[in-house]
């Protein structure tokens, strides 16, 4: 499900302030200043070390700088690189696991029903919106409403270009194709799950936005199953939820 890039690239002072900038940002979705992490963070360094670095970090791409203060971001790129590298998963417990699992297991023999109760279930897991699709164009979606619980959506232009999304099917089967086409991208035995943020999403005003999803190939059926919120969104629980669902849809559906 995981996979790690080449972390060379970056030095050990490095990897800790860039994990301490993602984790700030997550819980806050504001810039962060390097006297914030001196303060809060045993880094070992002078606020005038943690500025050097965080240029460096900028320099490489992993950060950007605010339009409103002196701080720093995180950009697509670091996003990434935390997931990837520097997070700790925390799993659904054996109890949650039993719970969804008998939430779906009566629609076992109805697919489009299961892939509906999969939105639900995950959106309302999850507080985001979630979608599922198909290999032929479907679209199933639940959740859009806790969308307007997070900062990133008050701006209405992010709101809305989010939204005509749900009726864009080409967008999604294009996005299908683009999963099916890095299949061989695996580590180990376990395919990871996708991230898509910001820029990669490939439309304006979707910067702050970020989609993780999977694929789930049940009997005949391929598709994609996964939640779109803010890119800045508690990584650690949100993978490993949407990794389960997709096993879910794979493992119980005929």
């Amino acid at each position: 499900m995981y996979y790690s890039a080449n972390m060379s690239q970056l030095t050990q002072r490095q990897i800790q302030i860039l994990k301490c900038i993602v984790e700030e940002f997550i819980e806050s979705a504001e810039a962060v200043g390097s006297e914030n992490l001196e303060r809060k963070h045993t880094l070992g360094c002078s606020s005038a070390t943690i500025r050097s670095e965080m240029g460096a970090l900028t320099t490489q791409g992993f950060l950007k700088k605010s339009h409103s203060s002196a701080g720093r971001m995180p950009t697509s790129m670091g996003l990434k690189y935390y997931v990837r590298n520097l997070m700790t998963p925390k799993s659904m417990s054996i109890s949650e696991e039993i719970g969804a699992k008998e939430k779906m297991w009566d629609y076992r023999n109805e697919f489009e029903t299961l892939l509906k109760e999969a939105t639900r279930e995950l959106a309302r897991f999850t507080r985001t919106m979630a979608i599922a699709t198909t290999e032929q164009g479907n679209i199933y979606y639940h959740g859009a409403s806790n969308l307007l619980e997070q900062p990133e959506f008050y701006d209405i232009d992010v709101t809305k270009a989010v939204l005509s999304l749900l009726d864009n099917q080409q967008y999604w089967f294009d996005l299908i194709q683009r999963t099916l086409n890095v299949a061989n991208e695996i580590h180990g035995d376990e395919e990871f799950v996708h991230l898509l943020i910001g820029e990669d999403l490939g439309m304006q005003h979707l910067e702050p936005c970020g989609f993780v999803y999977q694929r789930y190939e049940a009997g005949p059926h391929r598709g994609i199953v996964g939640v779109v919120g803010p890119a800045r969104r508690s990584y650690t629980t949100v993978v490993p939820i949407v990794d389960y669902y997709a096993d879910l849809i794979s493992t119980i559906s005929h």
